[in-house]
């Protein structure tokens, strides 16, 4: 689910605060002495005195925004039915961040469970910050449930450190009135040719998608990952230089080129008055831009419709993901029987039907169970998008996602990404210098060797 934004070099700012909390290894930051150390809220109440099958009576999890709302209302009826008392506080995006990643450092005051998004697992996990779970995943065997792309997104050097959750299956929403007052066939879009094609038909006061700066990196991962491409080869070279890269930002430069974009900043006041009056017909997204657009402009209700990415050439794959989020554990919650209370519930939320179907329809979090996909209201008209059953064309697109490496040195991938990119629309740069120059920036700061675009030979750029 979106949050403000993704964080910056996530993983130098981990290491900073490492070294300016005087910790003396990175595991030593992350392993609790004791109970009464802890500030998460389920430590402060634990009940039992540990064994691998006691469950403390009270368990307390950290979420942000519309995540943090769900996994309440889930909690109450566990509570109810399992006589706990589980609680979920609800956080600001960038309060959760400030508050999670001070307590993974400095090794005390986390909460029992967290929402945790896909590209933070590898970075807490990779300084011991999170709990492995993987042989109580195992136990559970979840795994076949689950599509089968998002487990790449929760593990760390061949262990499972979180608990799968929702997903980001993508297509692209759109203005039925403008759409049709242009005479664009929405049927007849089956490539990103005929997308810019249609974006033509237009009028000049509208735009056929929005390019903001701040986003590009995660429009260009969204992108990358529909072509199979990586920021990272499975041997850890730098891989921003590489075809489906280039690719990627060749498309962007084109539909620039092509006259049918604006760059309205996500999220603002502009923005979403930019679809409301229809000077923006469309957006290419996630499933969860579906609860947005409800709470934001319930007045476009019925005017709104939702079909698949455009594929790069005939026939090519027409599914990607953005974003997502997972369940996890703080290394530092030391009482067994809190730890057994904090994976029974959000193994019971994550992998209960009713319950995600009832977070998809609610807070518009698509999720990463498959069998709750078998539910009616996949199939079921939604007014708001004049009766089209937009959950199961999302359900569709889930199963066909490509995986993706997220790696510690992601955050610096998306840092030089967004910036030539942004260099790249300005107009001082073509594609390929744009994306070559985005890699040779995070070999430099990352000590990776760059894989070549033309030949596929890796070499060493940095000095």
């Amino acid at each position: 689910m979106p949050k403000s934004s993704e964080p910056s070099a996530r993983r130098r700012q981990l290491l900073q605060m490492l070294g300016v909390s005087g910790a003396a290894s990175l595991a030593g930051c992350s392993v609790n002495t004791g109970g009464e150390q802890n500030g998460g809220g389920g430590n402060s109440s634990q009940d039992g005195g540990g064994s691998s099958s006691e469950m403390a009576q009270s368990s307390t999890g950290w979420g942000w925004n519309i995540a943090a709302r769900s996994l309440q209302d889930a909690a109450e009826t566990y509570s109810e039915e399992n006589d706990a008392n589980v609680t979920v506080e609800e956080l600001g995006g960038d309060a959760w961040e400030q508050r999670f990643q001070t307590a993974v450092t400095s090794g005390s005051g986390a909460p029992d469970f967290s929402v945790v998004q896909n590209y933070d697992v590898t970075n807490y996990a990779s300084i011991n910050g999170l709990m492995d779970l993987t042989d109580r995943i195992d136990d559970a065997d979840i795994r076949g449930d689950i599509v089968e792309s998002k487990w790449q997104t929760v593990s760390y050097e061949d262990a499972t450190y979180a608990i799968p959750w929702d997903i980001g299956p993508t297509g692209v929403f759109y203005k039925r009135d403008r759409y049709e007052e242009a005479g664009i066939d929405v049927e007849s879009i089956e490539t990103w040719d005929d997308f810019i094609e249609a974006g033509q038909q237009l009028p000049d006061d509208a735009a056929m998608i929005n390019l903001p700066q701040g986003d590009m990196a995660q429009l260009w991962r969204m992108l990358v990952r529909q072509l199979g491409g990586q920021a990272f080869t499975d041997d850890g070279a730098v891989n921003l230089g590489g075809e489906e890269s280039v690719q990627v930002a060749q498309l962007i430069q084109d539909m620039s080129e092509a006259g049918i974009t604006t760059r309205i900043e996500t999220w603002s006041g502009g923005w979403f008055t930019a679809f409301a009056e229809g000077s923006l017909a469309s957006v290419a997204t996630a499933a969860w831009m579906d609860g947005t657009l409800r709470a934001e402009l319930p007045d476009t209700a019925g005017n709104w419709g939702v079909y698949k990415l455009p594929a790069f050439e005939q026939g090519g794959t027409r599914a990607s993901n953005r974003g997502g989020s997972n369940m996890a554990i703080p290394s530092q919650i030391s009482d067994e029987s809190v730890v057994n209370r904090a994976f029974d519930y959000c193994l019971w939320a994550m992998t209960t039907p009713e319950v995600q179907n009832t977070m998809l329809e609610d807070y518009g979090l698509f999720p990463s169970l498959t069998t709750a996909y078998e539910s009616d209201i996949y199939d079921k008209e939604q007014d708001f998008y004049d009766g089209q059953p937009v959950f199961r064309l999302f359900a569709e697109v889930a199963t066909e996602i490509e995986p993706y490496n997220y790696t510690t040195d992601t955050p610096e991938a998306q840092d030089a990404i967004e910036t030539e990119l942004g260099r790249m629309l300005d107009g001082a740069k073509g594609p390929e210098q744009a994306m070559q120059d985005a890699a040779q920036t995070v070999a430099d700061r990352t000590d990776r060797t760059s894989r070549d675009v033309d030949t596929g030979v890796r070499t060493q750029i940095n000095t």
